[in-house]
């Protein structure tokens, strides 16, 4: 008799080929790693276990990635193994949360890394970092503390409006507010017209700001208002321009770029600096002299006044302007010859005029005690000479000019201090008609020191 051809060869056959095929589909939708491929463990502590099971789900980023092998009580808290894919990228730094699987109480566990790049967590550690952060027995018992605390003030509050009770905070707010309201409401009472008026006041205030921002004229509010926005407008493109210069100049564009990012840009402006400095400093030594001094010339019976600044750069030259009222004025002769019949007559006309002012330019050269000078001397051209003696107190003077006429000037001058000085001698030396002037006067100048003085002491 064949045993494989028998009904209970069969049977078991079928039954144990329908056990395999359930232990089989039992391993595949287990979520225990350990199953079917390798794995790992890892273990945290726990004060509050509750709401985790055995065997339930371990996820990371929403994905199970393992499952809890064992819970149990050690040391007073709760130990907690789980069971993990070998794969699953645990470090040193990950943590532990615990979070609600609905509202029913059921947790599941939360595994986070934040930098898989940590150094790996061996099989077997402890993982430290652990967070309950959705606790609902901790939510419950904050919200029964809120609870109580709510309960608490309405029962004061309700002390408070019912029984009229001062003894807490709130009852004491609230007999506060009880007693501004009635002293509002006597206020109100007592100054009703008042109250009207200044209404009606408010009123007519809002009414001329609304005629004044509606004002369409030219002296409005709308169009100052369009004024104004115009002008920050403006105000705007002119920033932007702005910016648009101090860019092009951050780029060295333009000369003042240049000149802030270019070396030799610079180099060339200090070299100007100094040039200037030293100029400056020429012109510092420079030595102004202020003279005014009038003398009295007898062929026109009147006084010849002179304004004039010396300019003196160096010791041996210096620089002559000035003006002159004379008040000979200026004469133009003019001859006319006549032809009339074979004869020849002719006219000589004298135009003078009168109390028309005469300058003076002239430059000096100084050698030793002499000192040369030419240029134009009283509106016409002239030359002269001047000689210092006796400690320079005394100056002889010779002067040439108008050379149609041919002025011959000479006088001595004195300078017994400081500042003023006398002047005598005679002008129109050479005038054989009119004969010869005398030159007597007088006059002051003031120099650099003196112009110093005068001008620290004003006072504005």
């Amino acid at each position: 008799m064949n045993i494989f051809s028998t009904a209970e060869f069969r049977v078991g056959a079928l039954v144990t080929t329908v056990l395999v095929l359930i232990a089989v589909m039992s391993m595949q939708v287990s979520e225990d790693p350990g199953y079917l491929g390798d794995s790992k463990t890892i273990w945290f502590e726990l004060k509050d276990a509750a709401g985790l099971l055995k065997n339930s789900s371990v996820k990371m980023a929403g994905i199970n990635v393992g499952v809890i092998k064992d819970i149990r009580l050690r040391n007073g808290k709760a130990y907690v193994e789980l069971r993990l894919d070998d794969e699953i990228p645990i470090t040193t730094t990950s943590r532990v949360e615990i979070r609600a699987n609905g509202i029913l109480g059921d947790k599941y566990i939360e595994l986070v890394t934040d930098d898989p790049e940590d150094p790996k967590l061996q099989t077997g550690s402890q993982l430290l970092n652990v967070q309950d952060s959705s606790s609902l027995t901790s939510l419950m018992s904050s919200v029964g503390k809120i609870t109580g605390s709510l309960e608490e003030v309405a029962n004061a509050l309700k002390d408070a409006t019912v029984e009229g009770d001062n003894s807490t905070s709130i009852g004491r707010i609230v007999s506060n507010i009880e007693g501004f309201t009635k002293d509002l409401k006597d206020i109100s009472g007592e100054n009703k017209d008042k109250l009207g008026n200044s209404i009606d006041s408010a009123e007519r205030i809002l009414a001329t700001l609304d005629e004044l921002i509606n004002d369409p004229s030219e002296d409005g509010f709308r169009v100052a208002w369009y004024k104004a926005t115009r002008a920050m407008d403006r105000v705007d493109t002119s920033m932007k321009n702005i910016e648009e210069i101090t860019q092009k100049v951050n780029d060295g564009e333009g000369t003042l770029g240049r000149l802030i990012n270019d070396d030799e840009t610079v180099v060339e402006l200090n070299t100007a600096i100094k040039n200037v400095n030293q100029f400056i400093g020429t012109s510092s030594n420079l030595r102004t002299t202020i003279d005014f001094h009038t003398a009295n010339v007898s062929a026109v019976g009147g006084a010849k006044s002179y304004l004039s600044v010396h300019l003196q750069p160096g010791l041996d030259r210096y620089y002559e302007l000035g003006i002159v009222d004379d008040p000979a004025g200026n004469r133009e002769v003019r001859v006319t010859t006549t032809e009339t019949g074979g004869s020849t007559s002719t006219e000589t006309v004298t135009d003078v005029f009168q109390n028309e002012i005469k300058f003076t330019a002239l430059y000096a050269k100084k050698f030793f005690n002499f000192t040369i000078k030419g240029g134009i001397i009283e509106s016409t051209g002239g030359v002269g000479l001047d000689y210092y003696f006796y400690k320079d107190k005394f100056r002889l003077t010779t002067e040439i000019f108008n050379f149609e006429e041919t002025n011959l000037r000479s006088y001595v001058r004195w300078t017994p201090w400081r500042g003023i000085y006398f002047v005598g001698g005679g002008e129109d030396l050479l005038d054989q008609g009119a004969g010869v002037s005398s030159y007597i006067g007088g006059g002051i100048y003031l120099t650099n020191d003196d112009i110093n003085l005068l001008m620290t002491g004003l006072r504005f």
